[in-house]
């Protein structure tokens, strides 16, 4: 079931959108199914759940962090994930740039951008997007490789609409700055509810859990 739902989903996306399966609280067999389906990307927001499924999940997929990110859960992050979706501030950027250095790896970002400017959301304000990302261009071991919004989680997905024209004008600015060490190849928007609004604004990376996985059931490991 779950391999059919990623099959059609994938078959509905524009050419050059990727798929990033949210895989929050799912365990090693819905994230393999997924995979068998053509899911190249898997999203996981907590450390512990990865490390969970991680290593029982054998076929090969690209481990992307989506969560917030505590700088005290770097170390391990940069062991086993192969992108950071949601870097938001200076001090976590130079705390994963320590522990690529010693590692002797690059380790791809996204910004996170708070494009509401909801007090209880992590992300950078938009204001703070570009300065932010001429900072971490003189890192060595970090490559910026775009933004990620989510918007703000509103029932109807027209009301993320603004939200998603913010961060991709964002995205336009920064890439016409032609920085060292970033290319913004990823503009990452938009989950099950959103992600076709999302598209519609230049988004090329979506995260869905609930579409492919189905409702979650918080007690599920």
């Amino acid at each position: 079931m779950i391999k059919e739902k990623v099959e059609r989903l994938i078959n509905e996306l524009p050419e050059g959108v990727k798929l990033l399966a949210a895989a929050k609280r799912r365990n090693a067999y819905e994230i393999s199914e997924a995979i068998k389906g053509g899911i190249t990307i898997i999203g996981e927001n907590y450390l512990n759940d990865a490390l969970g499924v991680i290593h029982e999940v054998t076929q090969k997929a690209e481990w992307h962090f989506i969560g917030h990110l505590q700088r005290n859960k770097v170390k391990k992050v940069v062991d086993i994930f192969d992108m950071i979706e949601s870097v938001d501030s200076l001090r976590l950027a130079e705390e994963i740039e320590k522990c690529c250095e010693r590692r002797g790896k690059v380790m791809p970002i996204l910004i996170e951008v708070n494009s509401g400017e909801e007090e209880q959301k992590h992300g950078a304000l938009p204001q703070e997007v570009a300065p932010l990302v001429k900072a971490i261009s003189l890192m060595n071991h970090i490559r910026t490789m775009g933004l990620m919004s989510m918007g703000p989680r509103f029932g109807d997905p027209e009301e993320s609409r603004p939200y998603f024209i913010k961060t991709r004008e964002l995205f336009e600015q920064i890439k016409q700055l032609r920085l060292p060490n970033v290319e913004m190849r990823y503009l990452s928007m938009g989950m099950t509810n959103s992600y076709k609004v999302a598209i519609e604004e230049g988004a090329n990376l979506v995260r869905i859990g609930t579409k492919i996985f189905g409702e979650r059931q918080e007690n599920k490991h």
